[in-house]
């Protein structure tokens, strides 16, 4: 745009423009919550991958030692001096039977340091007999748990290609081979297999080879059952086998003296002494003086006792070998072999030494799976340097006995945690240091840093909590609750509402632990500050969802006492969810809910239902909802109490957050549920009413000013689909036209909702065919719902129903009558599928007999829409309708003389859950056709399913959308405060655009406006223009007529959008306000059937949808003559008042969304402008009276009215007060008279006479200009002196074209532009004079 272009070479900005930012900075804005931007819905579950389904333990181990001590095997050569010691024992050093004996004694010991409980087996020496009698028998008692078989293959040649190992015959004079194929039957899975001996890769490789050939053979018996192979007992699958090898298929074990001889067992099994042994070969080692060999022997300590020096280097080990495998397998694998069995897990955190160590003699281990390299991992550097810490110390710790200081191994690892969390960006590689900060947990000393570090990493989002999941946090923060620590209360509250905001099947864990006991005392502890509160609640909502052992166990924990204390508390997210939470309780629980009756639980919630907050009245609304939902057997009592608070809710009907309403339809239609058969009945009277009765004509349609007219074809516009809102305003033919005018309909994307003012059955509901016109979904109708609310109104229904009039169900009939016709569509629409459902089934309900000897039950294919709805027709004897009627109760519809080829729709089924309760469709088990209606309506014994499918699918997202707040960063900075962020650079951008155009448009305006008539844009509008109003600082106007709107780039000359406001297609749009103008604008459009709709996105490239819609005024009748519904913004204090053919000045806060005042007029007659001024908290209002009236809102209703100016003779077109602190009212009347009031005296100050018979007058609130136009064609523009400065009769170009009857016009709030639509359907604005501007 040419303005936003001079922008940015314009001259330094000044000191005015400055100021004037610092105001927009100030403004609040409305509706730009998270409730308007976002879907009320939960986030989409991530699979979580962190429990392991199978976790497994080693129970049996096979050692099999093949040393034959003295006797070396024929195919190694052994040098001189060689690697001796097997599991630390010299085994020349005794008899060789002794040797043997004492090694297999200290490698079972060494393997029980891992893993204690596990059976252990030796054989020593064995033959193949032995071995598989030992296999065999460890496998029969190990069932489906693992099993472990050691091989130490020293005293036996190495491996055969053939995939044979080494044992001996019974009188050890010859080495027997043994087949790996045969071992592996033997084993039989799941097993981990260590070998011990030179060429062992070999062995792993056949092992892999055999295990293809079992199962191709696995294949072939199952394909062939003939086949031999079928015969014999099926093979064990070898695919949850693991491999640990000791080198590689060409290599020798190291045979370095230095080192033991089993230097791979070493590693696996007492990975501390061989680490501490190698460090001190390795040349480094001489840096830290007195250390030697024999020393190492004599490290103080237990490894199992962290505040020893030897304790403390197993720990380290631990954690860093942990975080190694972490950082380099893959998640699955990482989770299958460190996180599935206790033992695999060590061996393989010893197995990454052993990598280390052995690589370094040039003996490459291998594992099946196979891992990727880790012995150049940056991590075992920080290893040496913790054994080198360590071992500096010992000299003196050993002769002197000095103190052992601890590593600050863990300390510097925190701080680099702590580094990656401050400094680093948002997309980026997980920390490395996160399985260390698990290990820290452990150590009291460090602990409330590590919970305070981790409580930071999760809240980043949920990839960081299902990444701590994934490392293996949930055992250690689960044990943590049973700590009385005052100081890690706030954090362990923080972890755990991250943790179940992501994963909320944690409930389950928590209850079995007692674990929701830490939580309902954090609740209960007055000190705790709020925000723990509100966490505290949030996860005992989570452990109650939908969750019986935990409703139990919180309802034994006094949660509900705990709740109702807090309802009043300050902080409103807490009010949130304890009644979220206090809903959740109670849902389809009913000890709980006696309990919440004891303590007049519903009574202490009415008071949330006018919270300031939508979010804290909907969760009330919830919590009472679920209250009357239960569908325990039901006592005079308990109805008494559903009743007091189904009409407490019906208060809400008029609420003005959608949020709220929706949860309200969901909250009656529990109690539709529960008295279904008392509002079957309600319902078919209400039906048989409607059919009787014609309801006045709202609107008499034939005349001419309220009609859209038609238009030519060629000037038809193209509509833009509106987000889904489907819009049929392109037709071509006049009837076409007209019909779908009436059949407009609204559904949102995606979602099950939909909205249609259109006639005859229209579809209201999100179906394939959306936009037909020809839709017969539904028995009810949106115009019968409609008919149906107006008739309530209207008639003295007391005369008519049987049923007392004001029953409770009645009143709440009449209420989601309300709701169905309410202007935000998804609103409507849960409000039809209540209504529809109870409709059909008291239709089925009323004429069961009939329907049976029609056939229609035996029918096999389903009926189609027409023939369905006559089935029912002549099964219930009702005379069938006249076309023309608009209540086609049935779904007999008669085909629109448009249509050209049959709907191939299947029926429509009217239920909100699973089943389908079509006449021809019924369970069998119903027992609803054997009998008269009366007794099926009361009687209990049908299938349960089938009475609460409207609660199953009817609900709102809201309580999952509650929960996202926790699983989002609640820390972080957000992005708006963020000087350097994309959003506060586009505000700022627009606050300098409006500081420039006030700044320009006041220099022209105060030099003065001589005349006004340079026309610089006209365009033919879609529709008549009934309401023009220009954006305030960019170059677009918005123009309505009747129900759409189209938007106008005026300086361009272009169209920018067209779209449908959604109102029924008796109403019009006569009022419209940009909000947020300043910023991020959006479109309110009010209609003169008293409701509010509030648009975004709209001309600009993405499709235009609505924010929030309301009903604004209510009882109000919408006539031709009115004035319609009139409203006037006030951005500074964001409220909005509201009046037209009511008599109260209503004025809604658009932060609260609810009525905050209603102003009496105390008058008669219709309010037709209405002008406040927040400074001065006065609101003039003038009348169709010609009265003029000043109410101050500070003072209280009946004395606000502090004055009343008579001096017109006939209806006010406008009345404005100025916004200066002593600024004038000026109001003008039909008859033209234009009169100045000073607010403190009685009579008008100055007086001027414009031309009479005025349609529309606007009045410049910076130029002192006010524009008059007329019917009689023609607009004349006066300056303050009440002198014309331009009278403009004629189009520019058009060969001077006469303008036609205006019938809106409105002033640019800044520039001195004026724009005029008129009934011809043309939209010109006028400017002043060129050189001016």
């Amino acid at each position: 745009m040419k303005m936003d272009a001079d922008l940015l070479h314009s001259p330094a900005v000044g000191f005015a423009e400055e100021e004037a930012d610092m105001n927009d900075w100030e403004l609040p804005l409305a509706f730009m919550k998270k409730r308007h931007s976002e879907k009320i819905e939960g986030s989409k579950a991530l699979a979580q991958s962190w429990r392991m389904k199978d976790r497994m333990k080693t129970v049996s181990v096979a050692l099999v030692l093949c040393l034959n001590v003295g006797v070396d095997p024929p195919d190694v050569v052994k040098t001189s001096p060689c690697a001796r010691l097997e599991c630390w024992i010299d085994p020349l050093s005794m008899s060789p039977q002794k040797a043997l004996e004492t090694i297999g004694a200290n490698l079972q010991k060494q393997y029980e340091n891992w893993q204690p409980r596990a059976r252990y087996k030796q054989s020593l020496d064995p033959t193949v007999d032995e071995v598989k009698k030992l296999c065999t028998s460890l496998r029969r008692n190990a069932k489906e748990e693992r099993v472990l078989f050691h091989y130490n293959g020293h005293g036996v040649p190495r491996p055969t290609v053939n995939g044979e190992i080494w044992v001996f015959n019974k009188n050890y004079t010859q080495y027997i081979p043994l087949s790996i194929y045969d071992l592996q039957t033997w084993m039989g899975s799941p097993s981990i297999f260590v070998y011990d001996c030179s060429n062992a890769g070999i062995i792993v490789k056949s092992f892999k080879q055999f295990a293809l050939q079992r199962e191709q053979e696995l294949e072939v018996a199952a394909i062939n059952p003939s086949h031999p192979l079928a015969q014999m007992p099926l093979p064990p699958s070898m695919k949850n086998c693991i491999q640990l090898a000791a080198c590689e298929a060409s290599e020798l074990l190291p045979m370095n003296p230095d080192l033991p001889a089993d230097l791979f067992t070493s590693c696996l099994t007492t990975p501390i002494k061989i680490a501490l042994r190698w460090f001190c070969m390795q040349k480094s080692a001489k840096l830290v003086p007195g250390v030697t060999l024999d020393l190492i022997e004599k490290i103080p300590g237990r490894l199992n006792d962290r505040r020893t020096p030897l304790g403390e280097l197993n720990w380290i080990f631990t954690a860093i070998t942990d975080t190694i495998a972490w950082n380099v397998l893959p998640r699955d694998l990482f989770q299958k072999l460190f996180r599935q069995d206790l033992l695999v897990a060590s061996l393989f955190r010893n197995f990454l030494l052993a990598e280390r160590i052995m690589r370094s003699y040039n003996c490459t281990p291998v594992s099946s799976p196979r891992l990727p390299p880790t012995y150049m991992h940056a991590m075992w550097q920080a290893w040496d340097l913790a054994v080198d810490i360590c071992l500096s110390q010992l000299p003196t710790i050993i002769e002197e006995g000095t103190a052992f200081r601890q590593s600050p191994f863990f300390v510097e690892q925190l701080t680099a945690f702590q580094v990656w969390l401050t400094m680093g960006v948002e997309n980026r590689n997980p920390p490395e240091q996160l399985p260390i900060v698990l290990q820290v947990l452990l150590s009291q000393v460090h602990r409330l840093r590590a919970l305070n570090l981790l409580g930071r990493f999760l809240d980043l989002g949920p990839w960081a909590v299902s990444l701590a999941l994934s490392v293996g946090i949930f055992p250690y923060v689960l044990k943590l609750l049973q700590s009385s620590a005052r100081e890690l209360r706030p954090l362990l509250v923080f972890i755990w509402a991250k943790i179940l905001a992501v994963d909320s099947s944690c409930q389950a864990d928590l209850v079995k632990d007692n674990g929701h006991k830490y939580f309902l005392s954090v609740l209960a502890d007055s000190y705790m500050p709020a925000e723990h509160r509100t966490m505290a609640v949030f996860i005992l909502a989570v452990i109650v969802n939908s969750y019986s052992t935990g409703q139990e166990a919180c309802l034994q924990g006094n949660l509900i006492a705990n709740c109702l204390e807090q309802l009043s508390d300050p902080h409103p997210l807490l009010r949130q969810w304890v009644a979220i939470c206090l809903g959740r309780i109670w849902q389809n629980f009913d000890p709980a809910r006696w309990c919440g009756v004891r303590d007049s639980a519903h009574e202490k919630l009415y008071s949330l239902l006018s919270d300031p907050i939508p979010e804290v009245r909907c969760a009330a609304v919830f919590a009472l909802g679920t209250f009357v939902g239960n569908s325990a057997e039901r006592t005079d009592h308990s109805t008494t109490i559903d009743h007091n608070v189904a009409m407490m809710l019906a208060q809400l009907i008029n609420d003005g957050s959608p949020v709220v309403r929706k949860e309200l339809v969901v909250a009656l239609s529990h109690l539709v549920v529960q008295y279904e058969s008392n509002f079957c009945t309600v319902a078919l009277q209400f039906i048989e009413e409607e059919k009787n009765y014609t309801v006045p004509s709202p609107a008499n349609t034939s005349e001419p000013g309220n009609l859209t007219p038609v238009r030519d074809s060629p000037a038809i516009p193209r509509l833009r689909s509106v987000n889904s809102y489907t819009n049929i305003r392109a037709v071509t033919t006049a009837r076409n036209l007209n019909k779908s005018l009436q059949n407009l309909n609204l559904s949102e994307e995606g979602g099950p909702v939909a909205f249609s003012p259109g006639n005859l059955s229209t579809s209201s509901s999100a179906s394939s065919t959306l936009g037909s016109p020809d839709n017969d979904e539904y028995i009810l109708s949106f115009e019968t719902i409609d008919k149906m609310r107006r008739v309530s109104s209207y008639s003295s229904l007391n005369s008519l129903i049987g049923v007392s009039f004001n029953s409770v169900y009645t009143q709440i009939w009449r209420v989601l009558l309300h709701l169905a016709a309410d202007p935000f569509p998804e609103v409507s629409d849960l409000a039809m599928k209540v209504l529809n459902c109870i409709a059909y089934k008291a239709m089925m309900n009323a004429r069961p007999q009939r329907i049976l000897d029609s056939g229609s039950l035996t029918q096999s294919a389903p009926a189609s829409p027409t023939s369905k709805g006559t089935h029912i027709h002549q099964a219930g004897g009702s005379p069938p309708m006249p076309s023309t009627s608009s209540s086609s109760l049935t779904n007999e519809v008669p085909k629109p003389p448009t249509r050209d080829q049959p709907s191939t729709r299947p029926p429509y089924t009217p239920t909100l859950g699973g089943q389908a309760p079509h006449s021809h469709q019924f369970p069998r088990t119903r027992k609803m056709f054997d009998r008269g209606p009366e007794q099926a309506a009361e009687d209990g014994d049908e299938p349960c399913g089938h009475r609460n499918y409207i609660s199953a699918a009817l609900q709102t997202g809201l309580c999952d959308w509650s929960a996202k707040y926790f699983a989002q960063p609640v820390t972080k900075i957000p992005e708006e405060d963020d000087l350097q962020s994309q959003v506060r650079m586009e505000r700022q951008w627009r606050f300098l655009r409006n500081a420039r155009v006030k700044r320009q448009s006041r220099s022209i305006t105060q030099r003065g406006v001589s005349r006004l008539d340079d026309q610089i844009f006209i365009n033919r509008n879609p529709g008549v223009p009934s309401v023009v109003k220009f954006h305030p600082f960019n170059t677009c106007i918005a123009v309505a007529d009747k129900d759409s709107i189209c938007f106008w780039d005026w300086e361009k000359g272009e169209r920018l959008d067209y779209f449908y406001n959604g109102n029924p297609r008796y109403t019009r749009i006569t009022a419209m306000e940009y909000l947020n103008g300043h910023d991020c604008s959006l479109l309110l459009t009010a209609t003169d059937d008293g409701a509010l709709r509030v648009w975004k996105n709209f001309a600009d490239q993405k499709n235009p949808e609505m924010v929030t819609a309301w009903q604004g005024l209510s009882d109000m009748l919408p006539t031709t003559r009115g004035a319609g519904m009139i409203v006037d913004w006030e951005q500074e204090t964001g409220l909005l008042m509201t009046s037209g053919d009511v008599r109260v000045i209503r004025i809604w806060d658009t932060d609260r969304e609810m009525k905050v005042q209603d102003i009496p007029t105390g008058a008669d007659s219709c309010v037709t402008s209405l002008s406040c001024d927040s400074q001065r908290s006065l609101i003039v209002a003038g009348l169709g009276d010609g009265s003029v009236r000043v109410f101050d809102r500070r003072m209280a209703p009946n004395e606000c009215r502090i004055m009343t100016y008579r001096e017109h003779g006939a209806w006010v077109v406008k009345a404005h007060l100025q916004k200066e602190t002593d600024g004038h009212i000026i109001s003008v009347s039909v008859n033209g008279d234009v009169r100045f009031f000073e607010p403190r005296t009685p009579d008008s100050v100055n007086v001027l006479q414009t031309v009479k018979g005025l349609t529309a007058l606007d009045i410049h609130p910076q130029a002192n200009l006010f524009a008059c136009g007329s019917m009689n064609q023609f607009i004349a523009v006066y300056n303050a002196n009440g002198d014309v400065i331009s009278n403009i009769k004629y189009y520019d170009g058009f060969m001077g074209q006469r303008i036609g009857a205006i019938s809106c016009l409105a002033f640019h709030p800044h520039w001195p532009h004026l724009a005029v639509g008129s009934n011809d359907y043309y939209m010109s604005i006028y400017s002043a004079e060129k050189r001016l501007r």
